[in-house]
Formats: structure tokens, C-alpha cells, sequence
């Protein structure tokens, strides 16, 4: 399709879902005045995330919304003729999922329920069960939220099932066990950048990834969002602060640059794998 805008965010998002849509369209107006095809929002952009990682009582948990909720809707008309993925708590049939969704102007394109839980989720949310690539205005995506891609199988999952772009959303904090009196020496930050970029690299793909910001209960965000190539370098980023990047590129041209002489997807031996 030529060249393509992506952008990441970097924001934080809480309990208000009037607010958080309000930062969400703003974000979009933002992004639309950038030439942006594709913007990818964090995980609990709608709800915000886990306030106590200790409990799993209702009153502490983000709001639940169906993936036909009016709030959905909403943004997906915001986004008219941009790809927009974004993360909140879906609610189905009594059950609970760490979602994302993606969506535009035509409506939902594509959901992902987040299959790799920490045990500290595993009261809040019930896991998902499969990794899918959908085909999207800006090419075949797939979605992948925070603890998912610290796993090699599921971005590779994805990349086997046609996924050009990775988007990636995450409520990612510091290290909850051993936090660094700088973010920047934190483990979770430098984990944070490696997975992004191992998972480009290694799939010789793009990837979007966006984060949340700021402070909810005792967890402190990265921030972070950053564009990678498929060579695993990073295009654009925004450190540890709030804010939207974005960077244009062929996505075709440069997987298939970067495949021409070693094409990792071709070249595995699954046969010998166990």
C-alpha cells in the first residue's frame, strides 16, 4: 500500500471511562493532524488497569465493557478512515478478558484476549486462547498485550499467520519486586525495550508498541511506546514520558528487504522443535 504512518502512545488512562475518551479522541485528532494511518493506544486505555495487584475485589477492578459497548463505538467512529487498537476489560458471558481491540470507521476489525496472565491477574481476568493476524486498512495485523510478548511463540504465532505490523499494548509498570531508584535502570524498563525489539527482529516484522504512563495503586508505568523495524531498530520512541510518536515507512518494501537474504520464517526447522 506505499508508505504507512504509525503511531504509539505513551498516555495514562484511569477509572473514568468520560475522561479516558476524551484523552482517547484527542490522541486520534492529534494523530489524524500527523497523517497517521495506524495508532496504537495502550492497554486499559478504557478503564484504566489494575489499581492492587494483591486483590481482585470488584470494587477495585476497571469497568467491564462488551466489545458492542456505545464507549467502542465511539472511538471507532472517532477513527473513521485511521486503524485505531486500543485496550479495556471486556465483559462476555459472565467471564472477564484483558482485551484489545482494533478498530475504525467500518467498526471492529479485529480482537485479541490476552492468553499469558502474571499471577496477579489471574483474579481480574480470564485468559484468552488463541493468537490471530486480521487483515486492516494499513495491512494484515496482529495484537499482543504487555505479558504476551515476553513469550518468542506468540509474535511468532502471529507472524506465521501473515502479520506484517505487531501491535503491541501494554500496561507495563516498574519492577513491583525490586524497583530501581531511576525508571531508566529499571529491570522492566530494559526488559520492556529488549522484548520489543527481539520480537521485530527475530519475525522481521514492524511493531507498534504503546504503554501506559504515570501512577494507579502502587504501580508506576514505563511509558516507552515505540515504532521498530524489522530489523529491530527503533524508529521513533518516547522515553519515559507521555506522548504520541509516529514514523512512516513501507512496510512491504522493508519486510521483504529484510527477508531477502535471511528469512527467518522460511528458514526454521519446526520439525526438530519441541
Amino acid at each position: 500500500m506505499g508508505l504507512t504512518r504509525i503511531g504509539a502512545v505513551a498516555a495514562a488512562f484511569g477509572r473514568d471511562l468520560d475522561f479516558d475518551l476524551q484523552r482517547i479522541d484527542a490522541l486520534i485528532d492529534h494523530a489524524r493532524r500527523d497523517g497517521v494511518h495506524l495508532l496504537v493506544l495502550p492497554d486499559a486505555a478504557l478503564g484504566g488497569y489494575l489499581s492492587d495487584v494483591h486483590t481482585a475485589e470488584p470494587d477495585s477492578l476497571p469497568p467491564a465493557l462488551a466489545i458492542d459497548d456505545a464507549h467502542i463505538a465511539r472511538i471507532a467512529a472517532s477513527a473513521a478512515a485511521m486503524t485505531v487498537c486500543f485496550g479495556f476489560r471486556e465483559a462476555d458471558g459472565g467471564r472477564y478478558y484483558n482485551t484489545a481491540v482494533c478498530v475504525s470507521g467500518d467498526g471492529v476489525l479485529g480482537v485479541h484476549r490476552k492468553v499469558h496472565q502474571p499471577v496477579h491477574e489471574q483474579g481480574a481476568y480470564s485468559p484468552g486462547d488463541r493468537f490471530a493476524a486480521f487483515d486492516t486498512p494499513v495491512g494484515r495485523l496482529g495484537m499482543l498485550i504487555d505479558y504476551d510478548k515476553t513469550f518468542p511463540e506468540s509474535a511468532r504465532s502471529l507472524a506465521l499467520d501473515g502479520a506484517e505490523i505487531l501491535a503491541c499494548l501494554s500496561a507495563w509498570p516498574t519492577s513491583i519486586t525490586n524497583r530501581a531508584a531511576r525508571m531508566r535502570d529499571d529491570r522492566q524498563s530494559r526488559l520492556f525495550d529488549l522484548y520489543d525489539q527481539a520480537r521485530a527482529a527475530e519475525n522481521q516484522v514492524v511493531l507498534a508498541s504503546a504503554n501506559l504512563t504515570g501512577s494507579l495503586g502502587g504501580l508506576r508505568f514505563l511509558g516507552q511506546a515505540k515504532v521498530v523495524g524489522p530489523g529491530g531498530d527503533i524508529r521513533a520512541r518516547t522515553w519515559s514520558k507521555a506522548g504520541l510518536v509516529t514514523t512512516e515507512l513501507d512496510v512491504a518494501a522493508e519486510i521483504d528487504t529484510a527477508r531477502k537474504v535471511l528469512d527467518h520464517l522460511a528458514e526454521r526447522r519446526p520439525e526438530l522443535y519441541r
